[in-house]
């Protein structure tokens, strides 16, 4: 046997024993902790569904624990760029909220196909917009609302905590959907304008049930709608927007994103033990406490949503004009 031969073989062998061994260690994943980014800071809606699904999820990962590492600030691109600059292996993980993905990406300077960068590993969680009003003016209903804004042009207002969230683009959508004009004005936070909205500064806002609970029970502000599309039920006794301003519809959506080109065993794995997590009668409470239902779609199905949203989105951030200053 020549010697070219056997060093052949020896490649060959080396490279086959490299391949086991990466195949066994895929299999092993995970090894170490995993780290969960949350583009919000500590302590918000986002931050805490992302916290118990961590904690939930650790028995169906190896007992490893997950990390969560709260990235807050700059529209959610710091968190973004956290993870898809970090090694594709499924040991960094983003727990994102729905405009994190299909709307916040449209404003950025030089747009990039979000799929591009992230690979979907699983939805877990989804949740209505609620329409309030301040309880300083007479409408206390959708139509109620629309009458007005007819009645007087251009003075109607909607807060909502930043440029570019959902809940602005939600707006922006109800207005061109209900054909009325609405000034938007945007705050550093839904704290302030939730404040405004007591004093009756602001007319309207739209947002997540928990945020507006303890001021609707108490009447400083009156809930009048629900953003679930036509197909969906009415929550808490909030009427469907939709049933006065047909066709207008839109849900938030909570799931965990990781890097391009993460193994698909990982993405697979980590969407198993989100799902086994999610039949835990103990998160599922701690979910409807925040206003939000335990809802699953797996990478694929999440890809076709995020899809479908991002035109969405687009069409009204074009039609808007809306820009980040």
């Amino acid at each position: 046997m020549t010697r070219t031969m056997l060093g052949r073989r020896a490649f060959l062998a080396s490279t086959a024993a490299l391949t086991t061994l990466g195949s066994r260690a895929q299999g092993n994943y995970p090894t170490m902790p995993v780290r969960m980014v949350i583009p919000f800071a500590a302590g918000g809606a986002t931050d805490v569904l992302g916290r118990d699904l961590a904690k939930a999820m650790q028995p169906y990962i190896e007992q490893q624990p997950v990390v969560v590492d709260n990235i807050g600030g700059g529209a959610g691109i710091p968190a973004l760029n956290a993870v898809t600059r970090a090694r594709a292996d499924g040991y960094t993980l983003l727990f994102a909220a729905s405009g994190n993905i299909t709307a916040q990406p449209l404003l950025a300077r030089q747009r990039v196909d979000i799929l591009s960068q992230l690979v979907p590993v699983g939805m877990v969680a989804t949740a209505p917009h609620v329409l309030v009003t301040t309880s300083k003016m007479p409408f206390k209903t959708v139509a109620d609302l629309i009458a007005y804004a007819k009645a007087h042009a251009g003075e109607l207002n909607f807060g909502s905590a930043g440029v570019g969230g959902l809940a602005h683009l939600g707006t922006e959508l109800f207005a061109r959907a209900a054909n009325i004009q609405v000034k938007h004005i945007p705050y550093r936070g839904a704290a302030a304008a939730l404040s405004d909205l007591v004093s009756g500064q602001i007319h309207a806002m739209f947002g997540t049930m928990p945020s507006f609970t303890t001021m609707t029970e108490t009447g400083a502000i009156r809930a009048i709608g629900s953003s679930a599309p036509g197909n969906s039920t009415a929550i808490k006794g909030l009427p469907l927007i939709s049933a006065t301003v047909p066709g207008f519809g839109y849900k938030t959506w909570n799931g965990l994103f990781a890097p391009v080109g993460t193994p698909a065993q990982a993405i697979s794995q980590l969407y198993s033990a989100m799902a086994k997590a999610s039949t835990d009668k103990a998160l599922a409470r701690r979910f409807d406490a925040q206003g939000v239902d335990i809802a699953l779609a797996d990478s694929a199905q999440l890809s076709d949503i995020v899809r479908r949203e991002v035109a969405v989105w687009d069409k009204v951030v074009r039609d808007a004009k809306i820009e980040l200053n």
